[in-house]
Parts: structure tokens; C-alpha cells; sequence
């Protein structure tokens, strides 16, 4: 057996490649950009938008504001300018995505479990 090298990790990120990460569609994408500063990808070449980790991170910090803890757009605005101004950003973006890991985890799980108890659903 040989040892593989570790992938290298992604800087840049296409819509699609946001849009899976997130589980939310190009068009919803295209609206925050309108909504928020921090989302601005630059367009390649070809015209296509270029997410950075960074704005990666504020999707999902966004998406957490809007669909966890139940921010309207501005509200979620005036929670990112608090953020940026005591440095917060990225450590709030990370315990969104956490939450939203274990949610997804639970979710799977409760699935998982009542696939278990009714045997017809095999």
C-alpha cells in the first residue's frame, strides 16, 4: 500500500461548488451578493463568479443568521457590521457551520433510526 498525498485545499469555489457546500440555489446565492457587502466573488475569464474561502465562510454565516436563528436580511446586516467591528466574522461564520454540521448529523441520524424501527421502509 501507498501512502496518498493529502488533496490541496480549495481557495476558490464556483457558484455550483457553493451551492453544494450549502444546500441553497444560484439564484439565492445571486440576491445575498445584492444584499451583503462581504459578498462580492469576482468573475473569471469565462464570466463565472469565483467564491473565495472567505466569502465561502460568509454564506454560511449568513445562511445561519437567516435560516437558524431567524434574521430578516437586515437584522442579518446589522449582525455582520457588529461582527466586523469586534473582529468576529470568521470565529461566528465557523460556529454556524458547526451547528449546521450537527444539525445535518441529527438529521441524518433521526433518519437513520427510523428506517431501524419500520422495517417496511426497506
Amino acid at each position: 500500500m501507498t501512502a496518498s498525498a493529502p488533496e490541496p485545499v480549495k481557495e476558490f469555489f464556483s457558484i455550483g461548488d457553493v451551492c453544494e457546500l450549502t444546500g441553497l440555489k444560484p439564484h439565492v446565492l445571486r440576491y445575498w451578493e445584492s444584499q451583503f457587502k462581504g459578498l462580492s466573488p469576482v468573475k473569471n475569464r469565462s464570466g463565472n463568479r469565483v467564491y473565495s474561502r472567505r466569502e465561502v465562510e460568509m454564506v454560511t454565516l449568513v445562511k445561519h443568521l437567516l435560516y437558524t436563528e431567524k434574521y430578516t436580511i437586515d437584522g442579518a446586516r446589522q449582525k455582520l457590521d457588529e461582527y466586523r467591528k469586534t473582529g468576529g466574522v470568521r470565529p461566528a461564520a465557523r460556529a454556524g457551520l458547526d451547528l449546521q454540521t450537527i444539525l445535518a448529523l441529527e438529521a441524518e441520524l433521526q433518519a437513520l433510526l427510523a428506517a431501524l424501527r419500520d422495517p417496511s421502509d426497506r
